[in-house]
């Protein structure tokens, strides 16, 4: 069954390591996300020190919201739930009516989210330039979305041909532009280059979004986007790397609305009259009257015309060919002219 389609926004709200590492927080991320109506909600799952090093220091955005008195891997390691609770949280989602997705950071978290049958993986930013992490996810031939924080065309052009190369068909890959610092500033988040993304390598886009608030991703989907994803909080407050840039319930209602509203303004691209408005045509366009009173006979010249509303008489367009017909009956002033009471030259 394909998940993500081309003819509408698939919205995935990422709880990542918001939970804090407590599984009731994550449920009520769940719950955030479900009430929201969001498409999925997704995870990161890892093994610490499969993925960091001890010697790895913090990103500035996480020094800024957790502090430099402990080292990147003492940080994510708190964050860190185990395999068995990942099982848990899915069957959550599921009584909720909403999809579960995580992020692997490692092989082994890889193997573990493949049995959990999601159909659909998310390759973050900066795996994007890990060989045989690429290669272990192009082999599943599920489908996948790709972030592209930090990258170059060539980078992105690479992990392209790793993961078709390894089995992925090139239609199942979504590329999300994207921007890695927490928050984005509006100045960077250049939101052209997501189309850049699309024209370069004819794959379908999407944007992955770091900046406060929500309109840079209702532009990105006005622009085309087909997946959006967002980091979300039950409040920005709390401690934890994530929560400074992350939306808050309301905000995260307000975006996924905001969504679908642009989604149903895009429409088919089809110019016609739509539904609802064809019952003003007749209102609020014009048609041919008549500026002073006429009897039958009477050849019509330029100086018995008027044009205006209501429009559904003769076509304003049709002027120059009323003058010169003759009227079938004495006609009043502000009478419409119509078909029925003149004769066709």
């Amino acid at each position: 069954m394909k998940i993500l389609k081309t003819n509408k926004v698939f919205i995935i709200a990422e709880a990542g390591v918001n939970h804090n590492g407590s599984m009731d927080l994550a449920k009520k991320l769940i719950d955030t996300a479900a009430n929201a109506k969001v498409d999925a909600v997704k995870f990161q799952t890892f093994i610490s020190e499969n993925v960091i090093s001890k010697y790895a220091e913090k990103a500035d955005y996480q020094k800024v919201s957790t502090g430099i008195n402990e080292s990147q891997l003492e940080m994510v390691k708190k964050l860190e739930l185990s395999f068995d609770q990942f099982i848990e949280l899915k069957k959550y989602c599921e009584s909720k009516g909403i999809m579960f997705l995580s992020t692997a950071f490692d092989i082994d978290s890889m193997r573990f989210l493949k049995t959990l049958n999601m159909g659909l993986w998310k390759i973050p930013s900066g795996e994007i330039t890990n060989l045989s992490y690429l290669q272990k996810i192009g082999s599943y031939n599920d489908e996948v979305v790709v972030s592209t924080g930090m990258s170059t065309l060539g980078d992105i052009e690479t992990a392209l041909e790793i993961l078709v190369k390894a089995g992925t068909s090139r239609e199942k890959i979504t590329i999300l532009h994207c921007n890695t610092e927490y928050p984005t500033p509006m100045t960077d988040v250049n939101l052209k280059a997501m189309l850049t993304i699309k024209n370069a390598f004819n794959v379908n886009i999407g944007y992955s979004d770091h900046t406060l608030g929500i309109e840079v991703p209702l532009a990105a989907v006005a622009m085309g986007a087909t997946v959006i994803e967002k980091h979300f909080t039950l409040d920005k407050s709390l401690p934890g790397p994530d929560h400074l840039a992350s939306l808050e319930p309301a905000e995260l209602i307000a975006m996924v609305e905001g969504i679908r509203n642009i989604e149903n303004a895009l429409g088919s691209a089809i110019k016609l009259p739509s539904a609802s408005e064809s019952k003003n045509i007749k209102i609020a366009r014009k048609s041919i009257h008549l500026a002073k009173d006429v009897k039958q006979g009477h050849v019509f010249s330029m100086n018995d015309l008027t044009v205006k509303r209501p429009g559904d008489g003769i076509s304003p367009l049709l002027i120059n060919d009323v003058v010169g017909c003759v009227a079938k009956n004495d006609i009043r002033e502000d009478s419409i002219l119509n078909f029925k009471n003149i004769e066709w030259k």
